[in-house]
C-alpha cells in the first residue's frame, strides 16, 4: 500500500445542534456524510486503502453503512481519541500496522468535509510525492480581523492569508515522528496535522482548492453542501 487515507469521523458535533446523531452521520441524499467521503476515496484510482478513527460508540452503524454503500477500501476502523491529534495518532498506528515498513503517503481528512474533489486529491498525492507532504488550503475572501489582548484591532492583509483545510498529505513516517514528539512533551491540543509538523519544523508545501472544500460544522453548512452535492450529480463518482 502506498497511498492511505486517515478519515477523522471521531467528532461529537456539539456546534450542529442536534443531540441525537453526531454530524458525520447525518445524512444527505440518502447517505450518511460520512459514506459521501468515503465514496470520493475509495472511487480514486491512486488511494490503496482506508482507515477510520470513528466516534467510539458509532463503529458498528459505521461498519453498516460501509457494507450497504459498498465501500470497499476500509481496512481498519479505530476508535477516536480525546482530541483530534489522538484520533489522528491512533489511525497512523494503524496505518503503521497495515503497512509495515513502507514508507507511505497518508492524506488525513475530515468525514465532515464530503466536498472533497478526485482532482484535489491527485494533486495532493503528486504534491506529496515531491515534496514530501501537501497541506490543502483555500483564500481567505472577507477582511481579517485580529482582537489583541488590549481591545486594539489588526487589519492584516487577506491576500497573506490562507485557510487551512484538508487533506493534508504527509509520509507516514514523518508525521507518526511529529506526534510522538508531541506526546513525549504532553501535547496534545495541536488542532490539526499542519500545525504540528510546522511546530516541529517541517517546511509545508500548500495547494490552494476551491472554497467549496468546507467543513460541516452548522446546520448551514449541511444546507450549503447539500446543495453542492445536488448541483454536482453524479461528477464525485467519477474514477480518475
Amino acid at each position: 500500500m502506498k497511498n492511505i487515507a486517515l478519515i477523522l469521523a471521531g467528532g461529537k458535533g456539539v456546534r450542529m445542534h442536534n443531540l441525537s446523531l453526531p454530524k458525520q452521520f447525518l445524512e444527505i441524499n440518502g447517505k450518511p456524510v460520512v459514506i459521501h467521503t468515503l465514496e470520493v476515496f475509495n472511487n480514486h484510482s491512486r488511494v490503496d486503502a482506508m482507515i477510520v478513527a470513528c466516534l467510539d460508540g458509532w463503529i458498528p452503524f459505521l461498519k453498516e453503512s460501509i457494507l450497504r454503500f459498498g465501500i470497499s477500501k476500509v481496512v481498519d476502523i479505530v476508535p477516536g481519541g480525546n482530541t483530534g491529534q489522538d484520533s489522528i495518532y491512533r489511525a497512523l498506528c494503524a496505518a503503521r500496522e497495515h503497512v509495515g515498513h513502507e514508507d507511505a503517503i497518508v492524506l488525513v481528512h475530515d468525514a465532515v468535509r464530503p466536498l472533497i474533489t478526485q482532482q484535489t486529491i491527485s494533486e495532493n498525492i503528486d504534491l506529496a510525492e515531491r515534496y514530501g507532504n501537501c497541506v490543502t488550503c483555500s483564500p481567505v475572501l472577507e477582511t481579517l480581523v485580529i482582537m489583541k489582548n488590549d481591545g486594539t484591532m489588526n487589519f492584516p492583509n487577506r491576500s497573506d492569508a490562507m485557510l487551512a483545510r484538508a487533506p493534508q498529505t504527509f509520509r507516514l513516517s514523518e508525521l507518526l515522528s511529529a506526534h510522538e514528539r508531541a506526546l513525549a512533551n504532553g501535547r496534545h491540543d495541536f488542532p490539526d496535522s499542519c500545525t504540528l509538523m510546522g511546530y516541529y519544523g517541517y517546511d509545508i508545501t500548500t495547494l490552494v482548492d476551491s472554497d467549496e472544500n468546507i467543513k460541516i460544522t452548522t446546520p448551514t453548512d449541511l444546507l450549503v453542501a447539500r446543495n453542492i452535492l445536488l448541483t454536482r450529480g453524479e461528477e464525485l463518482s467519477d474514477e480518475v
